[in-house]
């Protein structure tokens, strides 16, 4: 339960989370679905068939058309949450500005594994399924969505287990991430996106072709947002694709910076261009206002 601490559980107490598109689900619960029932919101009319109910008839409209037609309404529904979360080397990156659980700043995984625990205790907590895929280059494991108490649980269990890996394949993982979840979910990437971002708005496309609502808490570090290193520098790649090198950061800051502007800029992009959400998350920021700043402002 350490990824559940005291001042994460007080937030997600005051907090909930509607779902913007239309879920497909089997359980009665808040968000709405793309079938018609019999609820509370109307949807349209439809002509009267032998062995509807006459109770459902529209009095109104046949007083005035001579039409038997029947009142639809959009039935509510539950909500299943797929929770994908990037355990690639680069997510090992801490840096010195880091936000810190109790007296342990967190790496971008650490911050990564805290917000997905949160979350999905949030959805089971209000009915709705949660679920848990992990990956670097390829899916590391996958939790269906569920929504017994046991699941996030579940969930916790491998959160706390999974260690940052290799060198990541975002776009390529997501492909298959949208194939294999039911049509009509909400994904949530948790990630650095350190990938090839054609290959990543390429996946994000496939989420919206399936019909699914995607969420992309895109975790960088203050360091990686800044570049305020000074003196010669030794870089290494944590996903162990390139060697160490040694560099003069005063040379590359600007260009460095640009780089970085650009690609979060084309991201963000691509995301509204989708009706995706991209949140912008520094991890210096504490998780209960990143958890605050982006569910209070959710409509």
């Amino acid at each position: 339960m350490r990824l559940l601490p005291p001042e994460t559980m007080g937030v997600l107490r005051r907090l909930e989370w509607y779902a913007r598109r239309r879920m497909q689900g089997t359980l009665t619960g808040r968000h709405s679905s793309p079938d018609k029932g019999f609820s509370v919101e109307f949807a349209e009319h439809r002509e009267y068939v032998p062995g509807d109910d006459p109770k459902d008839l529209d009095w109104r409209v046949m007083a005035k058309s001579d039409r038997n037609v029947i009142r639809q309404y959009i039935e509510e529904t539950n909500l299943r949450a797929t929770l994908a979360i990037d355990v690639s080397g680069s997510m090992k990156y801490t840096g010195d500005s880091a936000a810190k659980v109790g007296d342990i700043p967190l790496s971008k995984l650490e911050y990564a594994k805290h917000l997905a625990a949160a979350l999905a205790y949030l959805f089971v907590k209000q009915g709705d399924g949660a679920g848990l895929v992990t990956f670097d280059k390829g899916v590391r494991n996958f939790i269906r969505s569920g929504s017994r108490p046991s699941q996030v649980r579940r969930i916790l269990e491998e959160l706390h287990g999974v260690e940052a890996g290799a060198d990541t394949d975002v776009g390529g993982v997501l492909h298959g991430v949208a194939e294999r979840i039911p049509k009509r979910g909400l994904v949530i990437l948790i990630s650095d996106l350190f990938d090839d971002p054609a290959k990543i708005i390429e996946a994000f496309h496939h989420f919206d072709y399936r019909q699914h609502e995607l969420v992309v808490f895109h975790l960088l570090a203050e360091e990686e947002l800044t570049f305020p290193f000074k003196n010669f520098q030794r870089f290494r790649d944590l996903e162990g694709v390139e060697k160490m090198l040694r560099i003069d950061p005063q040379a590359v800051r600007a260009a460095y910076l640009e780089k970085v502007r650009e690609f979060v800029k084309r991201i963000d992009a691509a995301c509204g261009k989708l009706r995706a959400d991209y949140v912008a998350v520094n991890t210096k920021t504490p998780l209960r206002d990143t958890l605050l700043r982006y569910l209070g402002g959710r409509k």
